[in-house]
């Protein structure tokens, strides 16, 4: 009979073992691709000695192909829970050194624990893939794991944060978690996202295409938009995420942590009174004024990449995080696009479903003009934002720095759309169309044109027409907006408005 010590001492040899995941040369295979290893990326994402691992001795049941003959470690993924800046999160990490982090039945069930667990205790998901995918000896228990995973994203989706990590190879069905969450990162040269391969793609249509170009960090984060955030390594991968989360709360019953950033929310900015140009159509970097507005010029940019004629970031006003949506002149005059409209869409209604504020900065032309946009669709992505803006309760303030236009400037969030109060800068024009136009058209038969088009000029390109009317609540001077939003923050905080009794309502996906 083993004694009690006898006993504990199995246990710590057996822990030992499976803590070694594949053994030293998957391990060393792993490192030599300048990625680290599972348990490793969770150390580090989780307060020092903080995280708890779960399930560590579950082991898969399928007896096809040799696989009764496989010990497969942690079958292949680590899960459990810790903190992060002294907040609980729960988080998984596929183990590639194990059958490639390949998801069995078994695999699958400790992340549904994970989740399972970490909508009770309404805390933040992560998941971080690094995997060849389904595991094909499984067959439909694996696609049984993907679907129940799948299930668990849509039910979590606007109760808890939900992010995911591309840390590897993350293709096949395996692809639709994460675009399921709330946020993809993916390191730069070692993690890819695709459908299909490159050699199937060859197969099937005859293209040649690396992994890299196919499914590639900045493919994602540039051209499909599918991923939000690049990173050079693990390490700044997980120092992104840890900074990512400071921003978020925990769930969407909570309010966003509030941080001492010992910025004076008084502060003004004398150089926002000339930041605009005195040529109506010369750009200027929206990034510079947002800098000048937030806390200590800090923010977090979403989606940098992509669609960068408008911006989506998070920022802090007094401590308080918020998000701001703000057209970028410096990019295709700051115009909207359908690729520009899913990705403020999308922004606005994560920031909504967790009790975000949003700020929205405004310079926009239009719509872009093409015949391309409008084969791609741009009314129904268009009407997207309008959805979006329309559906959000937050708090919404919105600043016109420049032009507004026609229905862009509605899609920014006006009066109509539910803005609670709506500043604009003396420079601004909130029109049909631009003044030149307009005036070409009202005057075209008029012998006296050029005259009147001035007069036209300096009456109706201001936002003073729009104030007579109450569709904007002040005009105020450039260098006090910080001190004005953060007055209306603090006003709009006990703010409660409810949507209509329904279902869910039809967004124009």
């Amino acid at each position: 009979m083993s004694t009690v010590q006898e006993k504990i001492e199995l246990m710590l040899a057996k822990k030992e073992h499976l803590m070694q995941g594949g053994g030293e040369k998957s391990i060393a295979k792993q490192h030599s691709k300048g990625k680290l290893t599972a348990r490793e990326r969770l150390n580090l994402l989780f307060d020092e000695d903080t995280f708890v691992e779960l399930d560590m001795f579950v082991r898969h049941r399928c007896t096809n192909f040799g696989q009764e003959k496989k010990e497969l470690p942690g079958e292949g993924v680590v899960t459990g829970y810790g903190t992060i800046d002294g907040r609980l999160v729960y988080a998984f990490a596929q183990d590639f050194t194990v059958e490639g982090g390949s998801l069995g039945e078994k695999h699958a069930h400790k992340i549904w624990k994970v989740m399972d667990l970490a909508m009770k205790m309404g805390a933040p998901c992560i998941g971080i893939n690094d995997s060849g995918g389904a595991r094909i000896q499984e067959a439909v228990d694996a696609l049984s794991g993907y679907g129940g995973i799948f299930y668990r994203n849509t039910k979590a989706s606007g109760v808890i944060p939900q992010i995911s990590v591309i840390m590897g190879p993350c293709a096949g069905g395996a692809v639709y978690s994460p675009a399921l969450t709330d946020f993809i990162f993916m390191v730069k040269n070692t993690s890819q996202m695709f459908i299909t391969g490159p050699a199937v793609i060859k197969s099937v249509t005859a293209e040649e295409v690396t992994a890299e170009e196919l499914g590639g960090a900045m493919t994602h984060n540039s051209r499909s938009g599918v991923a939000h955030f690049a990173a050079e390594n693990d390490e700044d991968c997980i120092e992104q995420i840890r900074y990512l989360l400071s921003f978020l709360p925990s769930n969407n019953m909570e309010e966003t942590p509030r941080v001492d950033t010992g910025d004076d929310p008084n502060r003004q900015d004398e150089s926002l009174n000339t930041v605009v140009p005195d040529n109506p159509n010369a750009p200027y970097d929206m990034k510079d004024v947002i800098r000048s507005l937030v806390d200590n010029g800090e923010f977090y940019e979403v989606h940098q990449y992509f669609a960068t004629n408008i911006i989506c970031c998070f920022a802090r006003f007094d401590g308080r995080t918020v998000g701001i949506i703000a057209n970028e002149p410096n990019v295709m005059a700051g115009c909207l696009d359908v690729d520009a409209s899913n990705k403020s869409s999308r922004f606005i209604r994560f920031c909504d479903a967790f009790n975000i504020p949003l700020v929205n900065l405004v310079d926009v032309p239009g719509f872009l003009p093409g015949v391309d946009q409008e084969y791609s669709g741009i009314i129904r992505h268009g009407a997207k934002m309008l959805y979006a803006y329309s559906e959000a309760t937050v708090p919404k303030i919105t600043v016109i720095t420049r032009k507004a236009y026609g229905g862009s400037y509605i899609a920014m969030c006006n009066r109509e759309l539910g803005a609670d109060q709506v500043m604009a800068w003396p420079t601004s024009e909130i029109a049909v169309m631009g003044p030149a136009g307009a005036a070409n058209i009202i005057f075209r038969k008029d012998p006296d044109k050029e005259a009147r088009t001035a007069e036209y000029i300096e009456e109706f390109a201001t936002p003073y027409k729009a104030a007579e009317r109450g569709y904007i609540d002040m005009v105020i001077t450039p260098s006090e907006t910080r001190p004005y939003i953060i007055t209306a923050l603090n006003a709009l905080s006990s703010k409660r408005e409810d949507n209509p009794a329904k279902k869910h309502g039809n967004i124009p996906l």
